[in-house]
């Protein structure tokens, strides 16, 4: 389905980034392996982690090359595009899935946290979409596919930094699918459900949460391929602008805010008045404040 494409796809040293390296590789794209070689807390991890997936690839007979810049720095960016067009000659798709983890309750959260897990994953974003951006432009296609999360979409504790980021991307996305519609450019984001290095930090302190995590393990990051491969394809039944989500075989399309109910006063509203009758009126229909384990309450099929 990607045969003559080149694909980038950042965060690409495990888990999710490396199946589907792997996987766009196998459905014939040339692959941009990039990966920093950090750990999530962005300790020096492992610098051939790119490399490695690369010979992995090569082994199976595809075709990559492996990219150690970073996703957070703009011209660092643009060199991981350069190193696609300079190597294969083109630029087809990117997959923007590199990311970070700085977890903490929003009262004992540092600027430093915060502003790390925003440059990481939606700096990252922009920064990478960007220098393809003009590429895809000109040549009047190209796709982008980018991993956002349920913990945004619905919520979870103690993830402000990587909720804003991961909502931020979701908007990021929804105003590329706008704004680049007329060249033939689509945009859509995934939220994956996969056992990985970002779930991994999940916590085990109780059965329940035990529990939760036995099941992720259940969710290898190859089932997030399919979707991600046919939003690639350049097929013109892929939609942009779209928000789906990936749970082992189950592919959902996400909701996107829009009006659910509304209250009119002729006269104009008080402060008094909101609390006595605008806020009473729309109560039905208030988001509750749920976390994604609260919505995905059905084991994984």
């Amino acid at each position: 389905m990607l045969k003559d494409k080149v694909v980038i796809v950042t965060g690409a040293g495990g888990g999710i980034g490396k199946a589907l390296a792997v996987e766009c590789a196998q459905a014939g794209a040339a692959v941009v392996v990039n990966d920093i070689g950090v750990s999530l807390s962005g300790e020096t991890d492992d610098l051939g982690a790119a490399e490695k997936v690369v010979r992995e690839i090569k082994d199976a007979g595809g075709r990559a090359i492996a990219s150690n810049h970073s996703v957070s720095d703009p011209g660092e960016a643009q060199a991981i595009v350069q190193t696609a067009i300079g190597t294969f000659g083109r630029i087809d798709g990117v997959i923007n899935n590199a990311g970070i983890l700085r977890d903490g309750f929003f009262h004992k959260m540092s600027f430093e946290n915060f502003d790390s897990v925003l440059k990481v994953h939606l700096y990252g974003s922009f920064n990478v979409s960007r220098a393809a951006a003009l590429h895809f432009k000109e040549q009047g296609s190209g796709a982008f596919v980018h991993m956002t999360s349920t913990s945004a979409l619905i919520g979870n504790f103690g993830q402000a930094n990587y909720m804003a980021a991961k909502m931020g991307i979701a908007a990021l996305s929804k105003s590329i699918a706008l704004d680049m519609e007329r060249f033939g450019v689509k945009s859509n984001c995934i939220a994956p459900f996969a056992w990985s290095r970002m779930t991994s930090s999940l916590p085990t302190d109780t059965p329940e949460q035990i529990a939760r995590v036995e099941k992720f393990k259940q969710m290898v990051p190859e089932k997030i391929a399919p979707l991600a491969i046919s939003l690639l394809s350049g097929d013109a039944r892929v939609p942009s602008g779209q928000i789906f989500c990936v749970r082992n075989n189950e592919i959902m399309l996400m909701s996107q805010p829009r009006p659910v109910r509304s209250v009119h006063s002729g006269d104009g509203w008080t402060a008094d008045s909101v609390l006595d009758h605008a806020l009473p009126a729309m109560a039905a229909q208030f988001c509750p404040l749920e976390r994604s384990e609260h919505v995905f309450t059905w084991d994984p099929v």
